[in-house]
């Protein structure tokens, strides 16, 4: 190859490289417009699809029978079967011993019970040293396994639950338990029944398509709240037809926001109807003050809202077993340093014989052992030895009172409940120890701590009077009572001393007593106070329901 072949290669290399580059820019100018507009849709694409993962949609299941289930879209969810368990019979003792580990004392005698199995430390017989470790997590683990039993049956009671579902092959509602719902299907609520899944209400008996709950096994709140019939389904008069229902349902992914729900209906027309928090029947609440109530179930089981807020069984502990755990850490500090300071006296000891003492014995070999080492051996041989400065038979003693105060606890007479006929059940028996302790009460108004009452006490019907006597008698005892603190507070008033206040003639002298609570309240407007005797004038002009008071207010002096 000659040097003036290589310059026009090289120029001919450069030509091709630049006529290509411009033609394939030329070309290429609408490919990628092309791959823009692909890359635009596929990440619209999955836009959608993300959009998609946070949305559950839901249709009826009465187009698929038992032998179409597979191509139910529905059967990907979970059931409405219920699990609260912590162990199971696999699981049980690797995870109890983990549980019983959180306490600093079994991991001490644990420790002291394998040192006693090493030949050169042990003081006395290994075997005898695991005896009372091995009680005390006996008798919890048993108590632990009752407890998880009870939380069974009791799971099992609540599975076996019943409710009406409707069904296609006899075209009504049948009964079956709680553990056979699953979403898409249509279920009717009576009134006082409790909600077995989160429903999304699709007819009510009310006229104004309003349904009533109690959400007291959820917030403790007692009064009622209205969930509104889906925008669509109130106006219908007639029964509402689960077989005619052919709208998509569409709505956000189970979490455990009790305030919040966000969905909408997609009818065959592609018509959209909205639907939020007030038309969702949550799982535990109580129907009241409705005959029927219908609706679809949108979750089921772990993935309703009060299960989510459940965060499930957990090992509790007392606040003695917390402070046990704080003094065992301070009784090993003191353990540690009294093995230390007779370790280091006995290698000190050893270290100052010219001789090796007759009681000294050899290894095999026939060396006897240095004072460092000796030492080292009699710190792990005083831990041994004053391990009895953690008593064990203390936990032992604890583990007895406990299930002695429970067993007192479920046979308690004054805590049965004679209209329920159901004892007291203590579920928590690691903190039997902590009832009745009370620290701090917070409370946002009075009513939480007083309970009102409005006693019947008599009415008149076409001029005949009907009277309770049993709440009239009582009233006079509380009347009665009433005027004896009355008493009281004049004598108190008698002893203090007279004071002479000159007062406007316009103003009229009224003895001075403490209120009671239900006059506390009570304003006098405009200077006028209403007497026993006023109420009787006016009760003799005209008969009404309250012949007389049943409160007396204040008499003007």
């Amino acid at each position: 190859m000659s040097r003036k072949s290589v310059p026009g290669c090289f120029s001919r290399m450069i030509w091709k490289k630049h006529f290509f580059k411009e033609t394939c820019c030329r070309c290429g100018a609408p490919d990628t417009e092309t791959q823009s507009e692909e890359l635009e849709k596929s990440g619209k694409v999955k836009k959608r699809k993300k959009k998609n993962e946070n949305k559950r949609v839901i249709i009826s299941n009465l187009p698929f029978g038992s032998k179409k289930w597979k191509e139910n879209p529905n059967m990907y969810y979970d059931s409405n079967k219920i699990k609260t368990t912590k162990y199971t019979i696999l699981t049980f003792l690797p995870k109890n011993i983990y549980e019983q580990f959180h306490r600093f004392a079994n991991v001490y005698f644990v420790v002291i019970a394998l040192l006693n199995f090493v030949p050169v430390v042990n003081a006395f017989q290994p075997e005898v040293s695991v005896i009372p470790i091995c009680v005390i997590m006996a008798i919890t683990a048993i108590k632990d396994a009752w407890e998880d039993f009870r939380r069974y049956k009791l799971d099992k009671e609540i599975n076996h639950m019943g409710c009406y579902i409707y069904s296609r092959g006899e075209r009504a509602y049948v009964e079956k338990c709680w553990k056979d719902v699953r979403v898409g299907d249509f279920v009717q609520l009576r009134c006082n029944e409790t909600i077995p899944a989160d429903i999304l209400l699709l007819y009510s008996s009310d006229q104004n398509g309003i349904c009533h709950l109690e959400t007291a096994n959820l917030d403790g709140e007692t009064n009622l709240k209205q969930r509104q019939v889906v925008m669509g389904f109130s106006s219908q008069n007639t029964l509402f037809e689960p077989e005619f229902f052919q709208n998509t349902i569409i709505c956000e992914m189970p979490n455990n926001d009790l305030n919040k729900f966000k969905g909408y209906m997609e009818q065959p027309n592609h018509e959209r109807i909205g639907f939020n928090i007030e038309s969702l029947l949550l799982r535990g609440c109580t129907i009241r003050n409705t005959e029927a109530a219908i609706g679809i179930v949108i979750y089921a089981g772990h993935e309703t809202k009060a299960m989510l807020n459940n965060n499930g069984p957990r090992y509790k502990r007392s606040k003695i077993e917390r402070r046990m755990n704080m003094d065992i850490f301070l009784c090993v500090g003191l353990l540690l340093v009294m093995c230390l300071v007779g370790a280091v006296g006995h290698g000190i000891w050893t270290g100052n014989f010219s001789e090796y003492p007759p009681y000294d014995v050899p290894d095999e070999n026939g060396n006897f052992l240095s004072p460092v080492l000796a030492g080292f051996y009699m710190f792990l041989t005083m831990i041994i030895l004053l391990q009895v400065l953690i008593p064990i038979s203390l936990y032992v003693s604890i583990e007895l009172v406990k299930l002695g105060q429970v067993f007192l606890i479920h046979n308690d007479i004054d805590l049965y409940d004679e209209e329920a006929d159901l004892p007291i059940q203590c579920r928590a028996l690691n903190i039997t120890e902590d009832l009745g302790q009370i620290q701090y009460i917070f409370s946002d108004k009075t009513g939480t701590l007083t309970e009102n009452k409005m006693v019947f006490r008599r009415c008149t019907v076409d001029g005949i009077e009907f009277s309770h006597q049993e709440n009239a008698r009582r009233l006079e005892t509380h009347k009665e009572l009433d005027l004896d603190d009355e008493d009281f507070a004049k004598l108190q008033h008698l002893t203090l001393p007279p004071t002479n206040i000159e007062r406007p003639a316009t103003y009229k002298q009224r003895t001075v007593r403490p209120l009671r609570r239900c006059q506390s309240a009570r304003a006098h407007f405009q200077g006028h106070t209403r007497n026993r005797s006023l109420g009787r004038r006016d009760s003799n002009r005209s008969q009404v329901a309250f012949s007389s008071a049943i409160v007396s207010t204040n008499r003007l002096s």
